[in-house]
């Protein structure tokens, strides 16, 4: 009887792992970057020109009856020097931890999965970000980034990319459309000053089908009594088999400040065993303005190993001064911008 019991658990043991897995992953991107102003140069080693330097861990159990529970843990690497990324706790200025120690700054989260689609809980993306990164032909990475992107940042701050403490909801596909809603926390006391700051919330409605996928977002996050930042943008992709073309516009907005608009209009080509990539985008806030043009190309030694060259240019004006790659340049001058790099996933 002991024996049949022992054989029981074992075997129930056995199942339960089956049904389980952890997956350990990442990628290691190593970038020789350039930068020319006019006021100063920098050369410089760098990380994640192509994809986010990071290392991660991820896994799903299947709990029966279409219901599955996963989660990830996924921490930004600066392999260029060795140390980990910085990461925010309460989606305020308060909240910064410096560049240092492994943190599991990218993504921390857990998932839920069933015929109600997903739902997570803890450190992730804003919708409103994954919009701009799915619709940059670079991805958001590299000198090549959009300056849609980077001008709104100014006034998204700390959740420009990530929220901490949020929950959210990824509807199932519907004919090709899918919600995905987020809200988050900025774990304030009831009874100190600004008490809803590193508050807000995130949506994405997007459309994939065929050839076309579409995207309109929106954020908005508390940062103080009576003031807030907000972001509304709309992009989309259409492949057209030789091609693929990409388009997105954007707007930030912050309480007593002038409204930040971009855009971005580029696409990608297959050529041989790689990608030519390009796009250009703008970014102004009704004066100071910046145009950016870049140009790369990416090799696929294979679907894990990758070499890529990309360069950019910026012109400034209106009071502006935006430089690439850490150089300096002046107000309403030019900068120039190299990245060369490999990246390795596993």
């Amino acid at each position: 009887m002991k024996r049949s019991l022992v054989a029981l658990a074992a075997l129930a043991a056995a199942s339960a792992f089956a049904q389980s897995s952890v997956t350990l992953y990442g990628t290691v991107d190593a970038t020789l970057m350039y930068g020319s102003g006019d006021v100063a140069n920098k050369t410089q080693l760098g990380n994640s020109g192509l994809a986010s330097s990071e290392i991660g861990f991820k896994g799903v159990e299947d709990l029966g009856g279409g219901l599955k529970a996963g989660f990830i843990l996924a921490g930004g690497v600066n392999n260029d020097n060795g140390t980990g990324a910085s990461t925010n706790t309460n989606n305020q200025s308060t909240g910064g931890s410096a560049s240092g120690g492994f943190v599991f700054n990218r993504r921390s989260y857990l998932q839920m999965f069933g015929g109600f689609g997903e739902f997570r809980a803890g450190r992730d993306y804003t919708p409103a970000f994954w919009l701009e990164a799915i619709y940059d032909p670079f991805g958001i990475n590299g000198v090549g980034t959009s300056r849609a992107f980077q001008g709104g940042a100014n006034y998204t701050g700390v959740v420009a990319v990530r929220a901490s403490n949020s929950y959210g909801w990824i509807s199932p596909s519907m004919s090709g459309f899918k919600v995905w809603a987020q809200g988050y926390m900025g774990e304030n006391a009831s009874n100190v000053a600004n008490s809803s700051a590193g508050n807000g919330g995130s949506f994405l409605l997007s459309y994939d089908q065929g050839p076309l996928s579409l995207g309109l977002g929106y954020g908005s996050t508390t940062t103080g009594a009576n003031t807030d930042t907000q972001v509304t943008n709309f992009g989309g992709t259409y492949n057209f088999g030789a091609g693929t073309l990409n388009a997105y516009v954007q707007k930030n907005q912050a309480t007593g400040q002038s409204d930040i608009n971009g855009y971005l209009i580029g696409g990608s080509v297959p050529v041989g065993a790689g990608l030519v990539r390009a796009s250009f985008s703008n970014t102004d806030n009704g004066t100071a303005k910046t145009s950016q043009f870049a140009l790369g190309y990416v090799y696929n030694f294979s679907k894990t190993t990758s070499m890529y060259g990309t360069f950019a240019t910026v012109n400034n004006s209106g009071g502006a001064a935006a430089a690439l790659n850490g150089s300096t340049t002046a107000v309403n001058g030019s900068s120039n911008g190299f990245d060369f790099g490999i990246a390795k996933k596993f």
